[in-house]
């Protein structure tokens, strides 16, 4: 077989496996569970008060919203900071040793991250569609929506999050710096509250980055056409979130590899030694 192939099955296979562990590691699900539980509740005391000018809860498109958002967010965070910290703990250089070792980790990477956002996602989407109505009344049409935004939010989301970690200088900074400018394009996209709302100045900027169209898309799925009313433009706007989503993708698949191919070559010994040297002074 070439090696090619089989690093890609190895690290399929990887992935896969990785996954698996992970689902029967509680620790690993008691942020996500907490995190879900605090916004479900938070929601659920404002399910009375309706979007101005439909009969739309307010919750419901914040819920949509946040569906979106965690899609970008455990995608960009989640591969930025795995890549970091497994090149400085050493991990990476372990497997740039196997022939075409970096493929085969880069592929299980492609494989166990989107699986977990898909587990992340449903903590929060299933008791939702217990506690409103709007979303168990979602349709076969609607669930396909969600599902092509979903895998198109992934191809624009983890190569931003892989060039990320590979450009990153260890992980504290992945950490610091993604919560800070994730926190501010949330808090201008329009997923807790309609953009509309926003002062318009803000509305360009938010449409260039991905968690505007993967929260416009989500509630585009699980929303009734009623509420696309109090969007820019008035509609779901499907074309334009398959235009920019797509434009990032397809931005992150040509940069990524070339700058993880640079990273995976600068690894050696030394400067996963040096790398741990600084962790060990930051911890002391």
């Amino acid at each position: 077989m070439s090696p090619v192939p089989f690093a890609i099955g190895v690290g399929l296979s990887r992935g896969w496996t990785e996954f698996r562990q992970s689902l029967v590691k509680i620790d690993e699900h008691i942020f996500n569970v907490i995190t879900a539980g605090v916004i479900l509740i938070v929601l659920y005391f404002q399910r009375d008060n309706a979007i101005d000018g439909t009969s739309v809860p307010l919750a419901t498109l914040a819920l949509a919203g946040v569906v979106g958002m965690m899609v970008a967010w455990s995608t960009i965070t989640g591969a930025a900071f795995v890549v970091a910290l497994e090149r400085e703990d050493g991990t990476l250089l372990r497997t740039k040793a196997a022939p075409f070792g970096v493929v085969g980790y880069l592929t299980g990477q492609v494989v166990r991250i989107p699986l977990n956002t898909a587990v992340s996602i449903l903590w929060i989407l299933v008791p939702g569609l217990f506690l409103f109505d709007e979303l168990a009344s979602t349709g076969i049409a609607g669930w396909m929506t969600l599902l092509w935004v979903f895998a198109l939010g992934l191809l624009a989301t983890l190569p931003i999050g892989m060039t990320l970690g590979g450009i990153a200088s260890n992980p504290r900074v992945v950490g610091q710096t993604l919560f800070l400018v994730n926190g501010g394009l949330i808090a201008i996209s329009g997923i807790f509250y309609p953009i509309s709302a926003l002062p318009g100045w803000l509305h360009p900027i938010a449409e260039m980055f991905p968690f505007y169209w993967l929260g416009l898309g989500m509630r585009s799925a699980l929303l009734p056409d009623a509420a696309a009313a109090v969007e820019l433009s008035g509609s779901w706007r499907h074309v334009d979130t398959v235009g920019v989503l797509g434009a990032w993708a397809v931005a992150g698949l040509v940069l990524a590899p070339v700058v993880l191919r640079r990273m995976a070559r600068r690894e050696s010994g030394a400067t996963v030694a040096a790398a741990k040297l600084r962790a060990a002074q930051r911890a002391g």
